[in-house]
């Protein structure tokens, strides 16, 4: 097939995490012609290579997230129409809001990759989460609020052709939602970009436990810290043992990192890394004895798959998109979501004979699965072959 121009939608372009990087690597590295139309771009606080890629913004939406807010960028979205002329297919990234732009029915052929749908009404860990901590009335307003928006997305699913969900819990919260049958959805893995991740000697690190990822609450950063503790209590040497937390921290995460670092009272053995560039990430990836990831129900995961590429053992939650990723105890240990099974599982990295260079050893070639041109391959593929059916239906229907 020819060339096609697609056009990628997704509505806040603003920070350095999994998924503008899942834009600008589409972007950088599709046969096909890309063009992202969002509702937000802030180039100076994305990765700077969005700048060089066609990015048309539409009316800006907000990013904060109070059900208010959501629900004025849920209209906005909702009334905008793409104008996708000359172009051949319509890639909505989805994170929740974005699926309202189909309401309007685009003139060409709809898709769907979908990060996640909206937390708050399909993933039960998260609702349940952020639910516990709100008050009465406005719990009830949120459940009533999902039930209406449970609604709608539905429609907004039915113009899509084909969905590509990044991992097999998404594609769960999708089925279990009633988003869309499971035979029209594929799974595709997003990945890293494995040239820029050299697996480090095991004996290189500096007794530091590495927490990688954006720091907001929904990473579930004090069991980190908690851990932590608790591992400190019972590990040999105890006082040469560092934790450091680092990642990007957007305006509505900065009471979350001030509660953070309450909760690590000063403690000098806690660091937070905030805003680090890639460079000094990929750093402290080698210099790092180990790496915890928290998360209490991740979409996906790609700093678990950036540590396995550096040669360094992953103690992550045993949810969501990491156990898709992890072979316990052959590539990386998976230990339940609280700090006493996080604090053995550090323990027996710091302690048991031979367990963390095995890890070592075996976590690379694990972490070579999930490179980008794989990614982008499939996903140009299967546009292509959407877009074939499409007009053959097309052509089915003027007969």
């Amino acid at each position: 097939m020819s060339r096609l121009r697609v056009a990628v939608y997704y509505p806040w372009v603003y920070l350095t995490s999994g998924a503008e990087r899942t834009l600008l690597e589409l972007a950088r590295r599709s046969r096909h012609e890309i063009v992202i139309f969002t509702s937000r771009f802030e180039p100076e606080s994305t990765f700077p290579g969005l700048r060089e890629v066609d990015v048309r913004v539409l009316d800006r939406v907000s990013v904060k997230r109070s059900p208010f807010q959501v629900l004025g960028a849920a209209l906005r979205i909702l009334g905008r129409r793409l104008d996708l002329a000359g172009f051949d297919a319509l890639l909505v990234v989805c994170e929740g809001l974005g699926d309202l732009v189909t309401l309007r029915r685009p003139a060409v052929p709809a898709f769907n990759l979908c990060l996640t749908p909206l937390r708050i009404v399909f993933d039960p860990h998260y609702r349940a989460t952020y639910l516990a901590e709100r008050r009465p009335l406005e719990r009830l307003s949120i459940r009533a609020g999902s039930v209406l928006f449970a609604a709608v997305d539905r429609i907004a699913w039915r113009r899509y052709r084909r969905v590509f969900p990044i991992s097999a819990e998404v594609e769960r919260r999708i089925v279990a939602g009633r988003l869309a049958p499971a035979e029209k959805l594929r799974v595709l893995h997003p990945g890293v970009d494995l040239d820029a991740f050299e697996p480090a000697p095991v004996a290189e690190h500096d007794h530091t436990f590495f927490v990688p990822g954006r720091i907001m609450w929904t990473k579930n950063l004090e069991l980190a810290i908690d851990a932590f503790r608790r591992f400190r209590e019972r590990a040999p040497e105890p006082t040469r043992w560092r934790l450091c937390i680092a990642g990007i921290v957007d305006r509505k995460s900065e009471p979350y990192l001030a509660r953070l670092r309450e909760r690590a009272a000063g403690d000098p053995a806690i660091e937070f890394l905030v805003h680090p560039s890639d460079a000094e990430m990929r750093a402290r990836y080698r210099r790092c004895f180990a790496t915890l990831f928290t998360a209490f129900n991740e979409d996906w995961g790609l700093v678990v798959i950036e540590a396995m590429a550096t040669a360094k053992p992953c103690v992550a939650a045993d949810r969501g998109g990491p156990r898709e990723i992890v072979k316990h105890e052959v590539d990386g240990l998976l230990a339940e979501p609280s700090p006493d099974a996080f604090a053995a599982a550090m323990l027996r990295l710091a302690a048991e004979p031979g367990l963390r260079e095995r890890i070592a050893g075996e976590a690379p070639a694990a972490a070579a699965r999930f490179g980008w041109p794989r990614f982008v391959e499939a996903l140009d593929a299967a546009l292509e072959s959407g877009v074939r059916e499409a007009a053959a239906g097309a052509r089915g229907e003027e007969r």
